[in-house]
């Protein structure tokens, strides 16, 4: 049944958390967008930094940490909807207590926030790897159980938070001295694959090291094949789907999405073609890393951080589960979210090429 109007689904207040990274910025820029089928009247956004974006009068920001129970309260007062994507995404290098704490710890107080201030709406930013147990995943769908194990803390973080999210689903809040019905919370979760752009701090800038290095290696052979989404099309699932439970769709409430944009590929030939496209020549043009040394070297790297972790923290850039992340299968389509709030992709491969590839060019990679 559809859920009662209220005074925000028109324009609507959004809180967004991790509005200053990289997705979250791209979120902004879609729900802000002239064109946006979502027009917030207030854009709240909730990071350890301030915006520095684009202006717009609509746009309050807050600093503060998501583990910050009081300040995430305090961010939810007077929102319709939030759009969670702060996160700490984690290969493997960081303490565990360190990444539970903020991915799923932040998420408890921003479900805590919403119950607080009732907060009708809440769609969160998981990821793939909350069904990741080590093995390939070859064409799922979001029937798939969650595994028994995870093989890293983010992964487990990421399994915990977006299952509290789903049972917060149709959640009913303290009428109190309300005079008028509350609707029941309504959220969902979006698992987007390997997300890539413009300013993409995961893949691009380091592949673009690599090869200003002059010895451009890969792991694996090859054969393995991954999604990838632009994170242009990724903030437009957050935008539709968050359209989608403003507006009462049933289908959406309680609902886990795989959010893709186009056909699998290797994950390292898939991201070649960025780094040739921003200038830069890759050499040797075809070293592969045999998988179970790559995966020994990881183990090395991560000994070696754990030995100076005493008197020197820092987290490695190569780890066992980049190993097995890269050198896997993961293969998906976005069929149901297609279905149930029409997501299609705003940009095409060629745009998000062309979009992605402009601003590496001019890209000041340290």
């Amino acid at each position: 049944m559809t859920q009662p109007a209220f005074p925000g689904q028109k324009f609507p207040r959004i809180l967004l958390t991790g509005g200053s990274g990289f997705l979250g910025r791209a979120i902004a820029a879609e729900l802000l967008d002239p064109d946006s089928p979502l027009k917030p009247s207030l854009l709240r956004i909730f990071d350890l930094v301030r915006w520095t974006g684009p202006a717009d009068e609509r746009i309050e920001s807050l600093t503060g940490d998501i583990r910050d129970a009081q300040a995430v309260s305090e961010a939810c007062r007077g929102i319709d909807l939030v759009i969670h994507s702060a996160a700490m995404v984690d290969w493997g290098t960081r303490p565990e207590e360190e990444v539970l704490s903020v991915n799923f710890g932040g998420t408890e107080n921003v479900i805590r926030g919403c119950r607080q201030h009732r907060v009708p709406h809440m769609v969160y930013t998981s990821s793939l790897d909350a069904v990741f147990g080590g093995k390939s995943l070859v064409d799922i769908d979001e029937t798939i159980p969650y595994p028994a194990s995870h093989p890293n803390m983010y992964c487990r973080s990421k399994y915990l938070s977006e299952k509290r999210v789903v049972e917060s689903n149709g959640m009913e809040f303290n009428a109190g001295d309300c005079l008028t019905p509350l609707p029941l919370m309504t959220t969902c979760v979006l698992r987007p694959a390997d997300i890539y752009g413009e300013g993409d701090p995961f893949h691009i800038g380091s592949l673009i090291k690599m090869a200003r290095g002059g010895f451009y290696v890969r792991l694996g052979n090859g054969s393995s094949r991954s999604q990838h989404v632009y994170v242009g099309n990724m903030a437009w699932a957050h935008v539709l789907a968050a359209k989608a439970l403003l507006e009462g769709n049933p289908a959406v409430a309680g609902q886990v999405y795989f959010i893709t944009d186009g056909p699998p590929a290797n994950f390292f030939t898939f991201f070649d073609r960025f780094v040739e496209g921003a200038g830069y020549a890759i050499r040797p043009k075809n070293i592969w890393i045999p998988r179970g040394l790559a995966y020994f070297m990881g183990l090395v790297s991560e000994g070696i951080a754990l030995l100076a972790r005493p008197v020197w923290k820092y987290a490695p850039k190569f780890s066992r589960f980049a190993v097995i992340y890269t050198c896997n299968d993961f293969t998906f389509s976005a069929e149901k979210a297609r279905k149930d709030f029409d997501f299609e992709p705003r940009y095409s491969a060629g745009e998000s090429f062309s979009r992605t590839v402009a601003w590496w060019r001019v890209a000041d990679v340290k």
